[in-house]
């Protein structure tokens, strides 16, 4: 994304890559900045905006913006623009990938095929998609876009959002703990806020199906890593996937389990979702100026 955006602002503006030059930070520059263009790794404080006397716009490259003290923002008046869905199919395609490679066991296959085994005595057991529950916790963006994918494969698709009034053909769950009793699959898709931090932990993995298999591409901290990781080491969870973590990148003694997929927030890291998220950026910071002006 920064390159093609770099490439384009650069035409109509002094831009300062501050990754590129090793001795300085964003705070050590950012007193000179007018507009503060970042993404989700990096902690947008009220301290660090304290040090921005000259700014006028936050740009978040990313949909999300649980990094930034938006109240800090609002009392200054400063406009923060961000991309909600911008990178929605990518990372609904990567968690219907995640869902195939779970039910099917292919982590376990492949590592058995490296090591010279070859195993095609329980391969009959799995089943195809569309005998499973698929259950979706937001129904937003990617939510919603997994929710079409998953229907194309035949799954049962169920959902739970208590702020979105319409799931169209999704059926809707009464609440997490019935999305969580009736599904196989539980995929996490809630932004981050006081009320989903740590919304799954011990108590709703022990409320899910007995070989269920748990995804997490929202946020880190939706879920409690430790009881998910118990839960899949005491068979109660058939498999894991994750691509966020409450730290990035995480510091943890990972079990050697094939049921575990672990990626590094690569969720929306695809060519289409960068370009388009650069240049949709820079016609959002282009609006801003066009407006003011």
């Amino acid at each position: 994304m920064k390159n093609v955006f770099i490439a384009a602002a650069a035409e109509r503006a002094l831009v300062e890559r501050l990754e590129a030059d090793p001795r300085f930070t964003i705070v050590d520059r950012i007193e000179e900045a007018h507009v503060l263009i970042t993404r989700t790794i990096n902690d947008v404080s009220r301290d660090m905006l304290a040090k921005a006397p000259a700014l006028e716009l936050v740009a978040q490259g990313t949909s999300g913006i649980d990094n930034i003290d938006v109240e800090a923002l609002r009392e200054r008046g400063i406009p923060l623009v961000h991309l909600p869905g911008i990178n929605a199919n990518a990372v609904a395609e990567m968690v219907i990938g995640q869902i195939i490679m779970l039910t099917r066991t292919l982590p376990l296959y492949a590592r058995q095929m490296v090591q010279g085994i070859w195993n095609r005595d329980d391969c009959a057991t799995r089943h195809e998609l569309r005998h499973y529950v698929l259950g979706i916790a937001g129904y937003g963006n990617v939510g919603s876009r997994v929710a079409r994918l998953a229907r194309a494969f035949g799954m049962r698709v169920v959902a739970f959002d208590p702020y979105v009034s319409d799931l169209g053909e999704t059926e809707r769950a009464p609440s997490l703990d019935e999305l969580l009793r009736i599904a196989d699959v539980v995929t996490l898709h809630v932004p981050l806020t006081s009320e989903t931090r740590r919304m799954i932990g011990p108590r709703e993995i022990a409320a899910m199906k007995r070989g269920a298999i748990l995804i997490n591409a929202a946020r880190g901290e939706v879920l409690d890593l430790d009881a998910a990781l118990a839960g899949l080491a005491s068979n109660h969870l058939g498999g894991l996937a994750v691509d966020v973590f409450a730290v990035e990148p995480p510091h943890h003694a990972w079990p050697n389990d094939p049921r575990l997929i672990l990626t590094p927030h690569i969720g929306g890291g695809t060519h289409e979702a960068k370009s388009t998220a650069a240049e949709v950026l820079y016609r959002k910071i282009c609006e801003f100026y066009s407006h003011s002006r």
